[in-house]
């Protein structure tokens, strides 16, 4: 015999199971996608937008402007980030700076970060141009440059170009220390956007482990995979496929590594041992591609050919040699800072 279930009771029974029909389970929730300016990614200082107009297009240029802590020294160290990074990724970098009186100054370039994607071509001469006029903005005539990989190319270009406003240089990890032409065929602009549609959470975390040899614990590499992935889900995500694929593109088409032997200023290159990124090595043909990357020994070759440049190896280290090693790096990089001064 069935109990009869009293109205109260019986509602009650009901709205839960409704409540259960419409609740979506934890494992089906989908993350809300990143704006492809970055818009809902934390950085870890205040960011400020420099208005710009390029080739017709309005243009904002992201950065973080950082004073030091306690009293100031007088200089001012600009920091480049490399292409599949934000510059945030320069936090602890920053906090080494600032604490010994530097102002630092953090860009995201056009294209990159929380800047704005365009729709031209990117090319290293108009982000140094672009990175001169962030300076004249501030009000900075001369600084120091600390550039990791294809941050390293832009700190070669905009010394060559501006080379009365740079003091010295780090080049932290650089790629372009070889000419990629001679090994990498050239690839359209719609196959290089068809290559990096197909990146995932996944494939990107493997890419820092393998081509990238970063020997950082998986947790601490979530912030940089979030930033470039979680972005997939914009409505604007085919306008930053583009231009990330332009740049790929102009780090084949603008060597650097011809510039490097002729800079004036003292330059220090951070290497770690075990980095041996090189862009379009996939896509070079098999018998050649071991002869790609030796980036450690095409940095001593480099400095061997230069009036003031050295090498420091960071033994057991990958490609982010700032975020891997960070009291090592730091400390190099603070100690040649500071020589004759």
């Amino acid at each position: 015999m069935l109990k009869r279930i009293g109205a109260p009771l019986w509602l009650t029974l009901m709205f839960s199971l409704a409540a259960a029909l419409f609740v979506t389970p934890a494992s089906a929730q989908v993350e809300e996608p990143l704006g492809i300016g970055l818009e809902g990614f934390p950085y870890p200082y205040s960011v400020r937008f420099l208005p710009l107009v390029q080739k017709g297009e309005k243009l904002r240029m992201g950065f973080m402007d950082v004073s030091p802590e306690g009293e100031a020294n007088g200089r001012t160290v600009l920091l480049l980030h490399g292409r599949n990074f934000p510059s945030s990724y320069w936090q602890g970098v920053i906090k080494a700076l600032t604490a010994s009186g530097n102002r630092v100054i953090v860009p995201d370039q056009i294209g990159f970060g929380k800047s704005t994607k365009p729709t031209f071509d990117l090319h290293f001469d108009d982000l140094a141009r672009n990175t001169a006029a962030l300076l004249d903005e501030l009000g900075v005539e001369k600084v120091d440059i600390v550039g990791h990989s294809m941050g390293g190319m832009l700190g070669v270009r905009f010394a060559r170009t501006y080379p009365e406003r740079v003091e010295r240089i780090v080049l932290a990890a650089p790629i372009g220390l070889e000419d990629y032409r001679l090994y990498v065929p050239p690839a359209p602009l719609d196959r290089l956007i068809e290559i990096e549609a197909k990146v995932t959470a996944e494939s990107f975390r493997r890419q820092l482990v393998t081509a990238y040899s970063v020997t950082l614990p998986p947790e601490a590499l979530d912030p940089y995979v979030e930033a470039r992935t979680r972005i997939r889900g914009s409505a604007d995500y085919p306008r930053w496929l583009r231009a990330f694929a332009s740049s790929g593109q102009m780090i084949w088409r603008e060597p650097v590594v011809h510039d490097i032997p002729l800079l004036p200023q003292p330059v220090l290159f951070v290497m770690g041992e075990n980095d041996h990124l090189a862009p379009g090595r996939d896509a070079a043909p098999e018998a050649v591609r071991a002869e790609m990357g030796q980036n450690a020994k095409l940095a001593q070759d480099l400095a061997a050919k230069m009036k003031q440049a050295r090498v420091e190896v960071l033994q057991g280290i990958g490609h982010l040699v700032h975020l891997e090693a960070p009291r090592r790096f730091n400390d190099a990089m603070q100690r040649f800072l500071s020589e004759g001064r």
